[in-house]
Protein backbone atom coordinates (compact mmCIF):
# COMPACT_ATOMS: atom_id res chain seq x y z
CA UNK A 1 0.00 0.00 0.00
CA UNK A 2 1.26 3.42 -0.88
CA UNK A 3 0.60 6.83 0.62
CA UNK A 4 -2.43 7.51 -1.60
CA UNK A 5 -3.96 4.17 -0.61
CA UNK A 6 -3.36 4.93 3.07
CA UNK A 7 -4.97 8.37 2.79
CA UNK A 8 -7.93 6.96 0.85
CA UNK A 9 -8.53 4.39 3.60
CA UNK A 10 -8.24 7.01 6.37
CA UNK A 11 -10.69 9.34 4.61
CA UNK A 12 -13.15 6.57 3.79
CA UNK A 13 -13.15 5.23 7.36
CA UNK A 14 -13.43 8.73 8.88
CA UNK A 15 -16.32 9.58 6.57
CA UNK A 16 -18.17 6.38 7.46
CA UNK A 17 -17.56 6.92 11.18
CA UNK A 18 -18.95 10.46 10.89
CA UNK A 19 -21.99 9.17 9.00
CA UNK A 20 -21.30 11.50 6.07
CA UNK A 21 -21.83 10.93 2.36
CA UNK A 22 -19.11 11.63 -0.16
CA UNK A 23 -21.18 14.61 -1.34
CA UNK A 24 -21.32 16.06 2.18
CA UNK A 25 -17.56 15.77 2.65
CA UNK A 26 -16.89 17.25 -0.78
CA UNK A 27 -19.15 20.22 -0.02
CA UNK A 28 -17.44 20.83 3.34
CA UNK A 29 -14.03 20.61 1.64
CA UNK A 30 -15.06 22.88 -1.24
CA UNK A 31 -14.35 20.33 -3.96
CA UNK A 32 -16.52 18.38 -6.39
CA UNK A 33 -18.02 15.09 -5.29
CA UNK A 34 -16.45 13.39 -8.32
CA UNK A 35 -12.98 14.56 -7.27
CA UNK A 36 -13.56 13.44 -3.70
CA UNK A 37 -14.74 10.01 -4.87
CA UNK A 38 -11.54 9.68 -6.90
CA UNK A 39 -9.47 10.53 -3.81
CA UNK A 40 -11.22 7.74 -1.88
CA UNK A 41 -10.35 5.35 -4.72
CA UNK A 42 -6.72 6.59 -4.64
CA UNK A 43 -7.06 7.55 -8.32
CA UNK A 44 -5.56 11.04 -8.56
CA UNK A 45 -2.34 12.39 -7.22
CA UNK A 46 -4.19 14.96 -5.09
CA UNK A 47 -2.25 17.99 -3.99
CA UNK A 48 -1.41 18.59 -0.37
CA UNK A 49 -3.80 21.54 -0.38
CA UNK A 50 -6.73 19.35 -1.42
CA UNK A 51 -5.80 16.60 1.03
CA UNK A 52 -5.63 19.20 3.80
CA UNK A 53 -9.10 20.54 2.90
CA UNK A 54 -10.55 17.03 3.02
CA UNK A 55 -8.77 16.24 6.30
CA UNK A 56 -10.18 19.39 7.87
CA UNK A 57 -13.68 18.57 6.60
CA UNK A 58 -13.41 15.13 8.21
CA UNK A 59 -11.65 16.33 11.35
CA UNK A 60 -8.61 14.10 10.84
CA UNK A 61 -4.89 14.81 10.66
CA UNK A 62 -2.57 13.32 8.08
CA UNK A 63 1.20 13.50 7.78
CA UNK A 64 2.67 13.85 4.32
CA UNK A 65 5.76 11.73 3.69
CA UNK A 66 9.01 13.57 3.14
CA UNK A 67 10.36 10.93 0.73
Amino acid sequence: MGFQDDVAKIFSEARAAAGLTQAEVAKKAGISVNYYARVERADPAASGVILNKIAKALGVKIKLPLE
